[in-house]
């Protein structure tokens, strides 16, 4: 079982990586980078595919294929491949061990039915050209692979829960915690996804005043192209504008149900640790999302906002396991 482990290990470290590599391709305009898949044109390395690259260079310079590109989105297939191998491999040693592991196949034969959808997700994102949907239906997926392979992680290597005192009254903070830090990754995903992060270029108002002309119901019709209403017309500011101000606004919520739980933990014997790593993350994920904004998304900080998602997200599946496996 200690090969087990050691997979769960890896998968958990590159589904970090997966999820950074995804926001990296996204906020880089790479996703059409390889207009088809799995492959690029057909072939298992842009290198292999440069004469058709080239030619979609000639017939347009400023499309969204270029070698660079293609580089960016193979680049990320790869480790995702590379993912769903590693927990192919998980999933088969959890049934051929299920009698000496702390639990049931059934936790890794989920994850490897998420990855199974996560590669058509992959591959829709291409055919239907980044449709909004389906690009933050795909961005959630990672997050749940990743608070999955934590889940599991942590059922595996034993919960260390020596000199805590009775948690159970932190439960129902722990899970208004994760369930507020969940909604505002599917939220920051719709922000990403319809390129509307940008859309308030002030802080803390937006347009200048606290409540800023909106258009809700073209913003959050889930069924339409990319930069388009479900009219077929161009999405507009103020759709835009209502995409960036309830992300946002969300972020209140976070700060306040996260930043409760972050000071209960402090002062909880045996928590004090992860309380304080919670309180850090969420400032740092703060002062991201403002820095954003302040300096006009620079790609690296974009990049690491989808991180420090990734690790707060992280950071609360492993205290919520903690409270719930403390009796």
């Amino acid at each position: 079982m200690n090969l087990y482990r050691k997979l769960i290990i890896a998968a958990l470290l590159l589904t970090v990586g997966v999820v950074a590599l995804g926001a990296y391709v996204r906020l880089s305009d790479a996703g059409l980078g390889c207009p088809d898949w799995p492959g690029c044109y057909g072939k298992i390395t842009p290198h292999l595919a440069s004469e058709h690259i080239d030619e979609a260079l000639a017939q347009n310079p400023e499309g969204p294929v270029s070698h660079a590109k293609a580089w960016k989105e193979m680049v990320h297939r790869y480790f995702a491949g590379t993912l769903g191998l590693l927990v192919l491999g998980i999933a088969i040693l959890s049934i051929k061990h299920r009698f000496v592991a702390k639990g049931s196949p059934a936790l890794p034969i989920a994850l490897l039915s998420i990855i199974v959808f996560q590669a058509l997700l992959g591959m829709w994102t291409v055919t239907e050209l980044l449709k909004p949907f389906i690009v933050t239906g795909h961005l959630v997926g990672g997050m749940t692979t990743l608070a999955l392979l934590v889940w599991l992680w942590q059922r595996e290597s034993g919960p260390s829960l020596s000199g805590m005192a009775d948690v159970r009254a932190l439960r129902l903070w722990g899970v208004l915690a994760l369930a507020a830090v969940a909604v505002q990754i599917v939220l920051g995903g719709w922000v990403s996804t319809n390129y509307a992060a940008l859309a308030c270029q002030d802080f803390p108002l937006c347009h200048g005043e606290w409540v800023p002309e909106m258009h809700f119901e073209p913003a959050f019709t889930l069924h339409r192209e990319l930069g388009m209403d479900a009219s077929g017309n161009f999405l507009s500011l103020q759709a835009l504008t209502a995409i960036h101000w309830v992300h946002r606004l969300w972020a209140i919520g976070v700060l306040a149900f996260v930043g409760i739980m972050a000071v209960k933990l402090v002062h909880q014997r045996g928590l004090c640790v992860f309380g304080a790593l919670l309180g850090v993350l969420l400032l740092a994920q703060i002062g991201m999302g403002v820095a954003n904004v302040w300096l006009s998304l620079p790609l690296a900080l974009a990049v690491a906002h989808n991180a420090g998602a990734a690790l707060l997200l992280a950071t609360l599946v492993v205290i919520n396991f903690k409270l719930f496996r403390m009796r």
